[in-house]
């Protein structure tokens, strides 16, 4: 069953040089039930910009979002703020990058918790403290009742990252977006808060939209990946398929760019150049200016997204 289905989405913001900068352009793609879905990409690739559209959190004065998000057979672009007010954190939640960033430093944990449980299901406060303590044990943090008196600055990284996944999933949504959720927490909270997903999604069947430039995160967790760059999807497959037979250069060189312990390398690999800006857009494939085996014709024509195998797809003429 599908939960999500993006089509020809394209994202634009205004500049002070032209009217506006297209970051992501045209892309599509959906999460099924209880899917995990990793995207991945460098730093400016379009991940988040396009994570943000699904909420509805784009500005209206600043950018402009195209195309259409079916959630529920509905398009969300065409819900007033109001309607989207009630689907975001109830239907669609999202866990932010930064959970020091994303949590009110004022409020404590418990006060933050609560809101989801009054504002959405419309329980009275006591009944709201009580699932919040639950949602708390749920994600493994001991001592609810004294620790939601606390303030997030009481807490360690992955203790917040925690709270985080909490309110996620609190109101039990369809798809919760996860940006970057294992940023800057060691390895072994990383592989703790993994779990938790997991564990959620078992439990809850709740689709799951993972941004991240870890490889290795998509590798433990995800069902498909979809390869950003540029604001382009430049390659999509089931997980094994991807790591196995990849065929875009540049997943090809995201997976190099993964030092192992079984190599002997004096030096690291990496992708020469850097992601263009998209106020400087390049002709052609947007990735040419990188390629090892860049043509005349990458140079001069975009290439489609074309499906290779079931249900692998890649943006190069590479496979032509």
């Amino acid at each position: 069953m599908r939960v999500l289905d993006v089509k020809n989405l394209s994202v634009s913001f205004k500049s002070t040089h032209k009217d506006y900068i297209t970051v992501v352009h045209g892309i599509d793609f959906h999460v099924d039930k209880g899917e995990v879905l990793g995207i991945v990409g460098e730093s400016g690739c379009g991940k988040s910009v396009t994570s943000l559209s699904v909420m509805g959190l784009i500005p209206k004065t600043q950018g402009k979002v195209e195309g259409e998000i079916l959630f529920g057979g509905e398009n969300l672009l065409q819900k007033k703020d109001r309607e989207m007010q009630r689907i975001r954190g109830n239907r669609i939640a999202m866990i932010f990058q930064d959970p020091m960033t994303a949590l009110n430093p004022v409020f404590t944990i418990g006060n933050q918790l609560i809101e989801p449980f009054m504002q959405h299901q419309k329980l009275k406060k006591k009944e709201a403290a009580a699932e919040a303590a639950k949602m708390l044990t749920q994600v493994e943090i001991a001592e609810p009742e004294r620790n939601m008196a606390a303030y997030p600055h009481q807490f360690s990284g992955g203790m917040r990252q925690r709270v985080m996944i909490a309110m996620g999933l609190s109101c039990k949504p369809e798809i919760l977006i996860a940006d970057e959720p294992t940023t800057a927490l060691d390895v072994t909270i990383q592989a703790q808060v993994l779990e938790l997903m997991k564990k959620m999604r078992a439990e809850l069947g709740t689709a799951i939209m993972l941004i991240t430039h870890d490889l290795g995160v998509v590798a433990d967790i995800a069902d498909r990946i979809m390869v950003m760059y540029a604001g382009y999807v430049v390659e999509e497959a089931e997980k094994f398929e991807l790591f196995k037979n990849h065929k875009h250069p540049y997943t090809e060189g995201l997976l190099k760019s993964i030092p192992l312990l079984t190599e002997d390398r004096k030096r690291l690999y990496t992708i020469e150049g850097t992601v263009p800006s998209p106020s400087s857009p390049i002709s052609g494939c947007p990735f040419h200016t990188r390629c090892p085996y860049c043509t005349d014709r990458c140079k001069e024509e975009l290439p489609p997204m074309r499906e290779i195998s079931p249900k692998h797809f890649v943006r190069c003429f590479k496979e032509d």
